[in-house]
């Protein structure tokens, strides 16, 4: 039993309409679920992804109208980001965004991938990186020794009047077929202030092979360390970096900001025996909840972080069809009798159709 890559992320919204707009309007992904946060149903709890939410894909937000903005910081998320499959469709979306009022940093050599950032009206940071060339280009055996950045890569990297030059000399006013973001996840960057004990949370307990120990590229004092499935293939990528609590302070929960990720698991048999690994290694799990679309558990990082092993089925369609996903709210049972005073308490969304957004048709 392994773990499989990543299942979704968790960020918190200040307003879901305005989030539906963005991710669908904008990057072209599809709202597969409109739900409530289970534990909280006067929260909608909105999910974003590819033509069905398959896991790897899936980007969720709970609303929290009101709520102090986040803070990165250590037992935190720093971003995530999205897989294409390389810099033209890096610099196609570059200029999608620009065409958006949307402030783009990049394209940056990563080595390893290159990538653009920007951030979401809430202040998410996101990246979209390209899918190669891999952690193989500079050691045989990805995660075995440290590699750092070249002088080369990073005097490149801070050139910002030849960076700002590269973009696409088109309007993209439709999302074309070679940069839609259907692939899902790429990664997810979060930060430590050990790398030691978060490698033997995700090595040690969960079994993720270590792929890479770096530094991050835009401050090398600070070590960057993946983790991955299958030498680190495109979303199954864990990744950190370290600093000290003496220069950075804990993160904070809020809008803007992550509440939890999720690792995906094959089935309910898989997601028991992690759970058994967990509390053999004295850490903290909850029971398994059932979220209907899937089964969870959660437990913590050394920091405090939020990470959940979630089951891949049995997905969206449980409760609605394929082509009416997301269109109308879907209670869980446990709160179907308070439907009435839900739909009250929430503001209606008008969701976009994901398909306007694309020039031809939408792979799954």
């Amino acid at each position: 039993m392994s773990i499989l890559g990543l299942h979704h992320i968790t960020l918190v919204s200040a307003d879901a309409q305005r989030t539906v707009n963005f991710y669908v309007q904008v990057l072209g992904l599809r709202l597969v679920k409109q739900t409530v946060n289970f534990d909280d149903p006067s929260s909608y709890h909105l999910y974003f992804g590819n033509a069905t939410g398959a896991p790897g894909t899936a980007i969720t937000f709970f609303e929290w109208r009101g709520a102090p903005r986040g803070r990165r910081g250590i037992g935190g998320t720093h971003h995530f980001a999205l897989t294409v499959p390389d810099e033209v469709a890096l610099l196609k979306w570059k200029r999608r965004l620009i065409d958006h009022q949307i402030t783009v940093k990049g394209p940056y050599d990563r080595h390893y991938f290159q990538s653009i950032y920007f951030n979401d009206p809430d202040g998410v940071i996101i990246e979209i990186a390209t899918a190669q060339p891999g952690f193989g280009v500079d050691e045989a055996q990805p995660g075995q020794q440290f590699m750092s950045p070249s002088e080369e890569n990073q005097l490149a990297n801070q050139d910002d009047e030849a960076i700002q030059q590269q973009v696409w000399s088109e309007p993209i006013p439709l999302i074309t077929a070679d940069m839609a973001l259907t692939v899902g996840m790429h990664h997810i960057s979060a930060i430590t202030a050990d790398l030691e004990r978060t490698h033997a949370f995700f090595n040690g307990v969960l079994g993720m092979e270590r792929v890479k120990m770096t530094a991050n590229f835009d401050d090398p004092t600070s070590a960057h360390w993946y983790w991955g499935v299958n030498g680190g293939q495109p979303g199954t990528l864990i990744t950190y970096f370290e600093r000290p609590y003496s220069t950075t302070r804990a993160s904070q929960m809020g809008t803007g900001h992550t509440h939890h990720f999720a690792l995906a698991v094959e089935d309910e048999e898989s997601q028991l025996y992690w759970r058994g690994q967990l509390i053999r290694s004295g850490l903290p799990v909850s029971p398994v909840m059932n979220r209907d679309y899937f089964k969870s558990i959660y437990t913590r990082d050394p920091f405090g972080h939020i990470v959940e092993l979630a089951t891949r089925g049995p997905g969206f369609a449980v409760d609605e069809s394929l082509d009416a996903l997301g269109k109308r709210l879907q209670l869980p049972a446990m709160h179907e009798r308070l439907r009435a005073h839900i739909e009250a308490t929430l503001t209606p969304l008008v969701v976009p159709n994901w398909r306007d957004y694309h020039k031809g048709e939408v792979e799954s």
